[in-house]
């Protein structure tokens, strides 16, 4: 039996994040048997990811995301790393991609609308299917199939299918039957994360919809959503973490941000950390993994969450053409192509992004922003500039691999 008429069996997609619902779509649209399986059994609620990128937007047009995403999200022509006590800043206009991508800007929309909408198109093609509850301990790979177990609703099951895609996150459970290392390392500060409905952009002028900013206190991020503006701030290790996330100590730190934005109420609060890691391999035989179960990078640049869709476009072409009569071996070309761009693209850019925000030092700071506004000032430098931070000459790197 080759492998053409193997994947009558079906895919199996661990994880019904972005990753997984985006490539369960696409081997819908193109007929592919496919099955979600999920632990949670409801998208979570909290906030993640929240910004898409102008290749990302381009692939998920083909899909029928991006109309959707566009109606209920912000866009952001501009970014900008700034001053905050002087308000000088460095300005990149996305709008010199004119020429790159049909997007010429950031989108500014929770990832949870995205898994939404991507569920229920996914949905539409008969062969796919979601089963949500169905947590994954164990997965056996039995010659020219996989076998994954898991619990769904407190009885014992199994799948037996062609292929096996692990896109179950940063605590993946498929990644140990792939890469024996996931090196790296766990960033020493705490992100704390508040929403409020403050409307920062009336009380600091030239505000663009995505900034990144230097205080007296530390560094943090300003991102705009629709009536909701996402505060990022990252704390000093030996934090007190249980006291700086008492609401009245989150209200006071808005306060000293901006007189007057400790008196909104602040719609959610969470802590978490950030980690810089990767596994050394992308498959083994018919297990492959995707998004944050292969690669966790620095959320500065907004470059995870895109760089895990990335991952399902290149998988399912890759996948399509194995259904096709291409050999199963073609899925090391999609590791050559995706695993060096998470390594020295996506990992390099945030890991930089982060250790320049991370400047405390005033002087180091001005140089910093200096070299950012010369940047800026040459248009030439500043594409070649944004199609790296947007993702673009990644994308177009990964393609010239064989």
């Amino acid at each position: 039996m080759d492998d053409r008429e193997d994947f009558h069996q079906g895919i199996v997609i661990v994880g019904a994040g972005p990753v997984g619902l985006v490539l369960a779509l696409c081997l819908g649209r193109a007929g592919v048997p496919c099955t979600v399986l999920e632990a949670a059994t409801v998208a979570p609620p909290e906030l993640r990811a929240s910004t898409f990128h102008p290749p990302t937007l381009d692939l998920l047009e083909g899909l029928g995301l991006t109309a959707p995403l566009l109606a209920a999200g912000l866009k952001a022509p501009t970014w900008q790393v700034r001053l905050h006590e002087t308000g000088e800043a460095a300005v990149f206009d996305l709008g010199l991609l004119a020429d790159d991508t049909r997007h010429p800007y950031r989108l500014q929309c929770p990832q949870d609308e995205l898994v939404r909408v991507a569920e229920q198109l996914a949905l539409v093609y008969p062969s796919v299917r979601v089963l949500r509850g169905a947590r994954v301990h164990d997965v056996e790979q039995c010659g020219a199939r996989v076998v994954v177990k898991y619990d769904l609703n407190g009885q014992a099951q199994q799948l037996a299918c062609a292929l096996l895609v692990g896109a179950d996150g940063g605590r993946s459970v498929v990644r140990g039957h792939v890469s024996e290392r996931f090196a790296g390392e766990t960033y020493p500060e705490t992100t704390l994360l508040a929403t409020t409905r403050f409307p920062f952009e009336q009380h600091l002028a030239g505000l663009s919809n995505v900034n990144y900013l230097w205080w007296a206190e530390g560094t943090f991020s300003l991102l705009a959503l629709p009536g909701l503006w996402r505060a990022n701030f990252h704390l000093p290790e030996g934090t007190d973490l249980d006291a700086a996330c008492h609401p009245a100590a989150i209200q006071d730190l808005l306060e000293r941000l901006v007189p007057g934005a400790g008196s909104a109420p602040v719609e959610e609060c969470r802590q978490y950390r950030i980690h810089r890691r990767i596994v050394d391999r992308y498959r083994q035989g018919r297990v492959v993994l995707a998004g944050d179960a292969a690669h966790l990078n620095s959320p500065a640049g907004g470059m995870g969450m895109n760089g895990g869709i990335h991952d399902a476009f290149e998988l399912a072409c890759t996948l399509l053409e194995i259904r096709d009569g291409a050999p199963l071996a073609l899925l090391d070309r999609y590791e050559r192509r995706r695993l060096p761009i998470a390594r020295d693209d996506i990992q390099r850019q945030a890991d930089a992004n982060r250790a320049r925000m991370q400047a405390r030092d005033a002087t180091a700071r001005r140089g910093a922003l200096s070299a950012l506004q010369a940047v800026v000032a040459d248009p030439a430098t500043a594409h070649e500039h944004l199609l790296r931070s947007s993702m673009i000459t990644g994308l177009r790197a990964a393609a010239r691999v064989d």
